[in-house]
């Protein structure tokens, strides 16, 4: 099931990575038909380096930075959330180890 699942999630991200990369061909190929920039027609992705020499990224025209992956992966860490599966297997071990303990007690005397 891992293998399944770690499969299909590369299989997404290479899917929605040829997305985007059909979509900024797509634009380019606007643009060369029409023979000048539109600026209505915003590029799909843009890599640059700022002054400062980092480098600024932007998806559809919304600019990701570092601090904001930093502060999503903290918010989904903080949030608590309720996995059913998780709480059956939790409560699942916690049987098994009582009758185990039960089982080896009256085994021990």
């Amino acid at each position: 099931m891992v293998k399944f699942t770690v499969k299909f999630f590369l299989a997404v991200m290479i899917l929605f990575f040829g997305v985007l990369l059909g979509m900024e061909q797509a634009n380019e190929g606007l643009q060369k038909m029409r023979g000048y920039d539109d600026s209505s027609l915003p590029s799909v992705f843009h890599i640059s380096k700022d002054k400062n020499g980092e480098v600024e990224a932007s998806v559809l025209g919304n600019k990701v930075m570092a601090e904001d992956l930093q502060e999503k992966k903290e918010k989904i860490e903080n949030m608590k959330t309720f996995n059913l599966f998780s709480e059956l297997g939790k409560q699942f071990a916690e049987a098994v180890k009582s009758l185990m303990e039960q089982v080896l007690s009256f085994f021990g005397k």
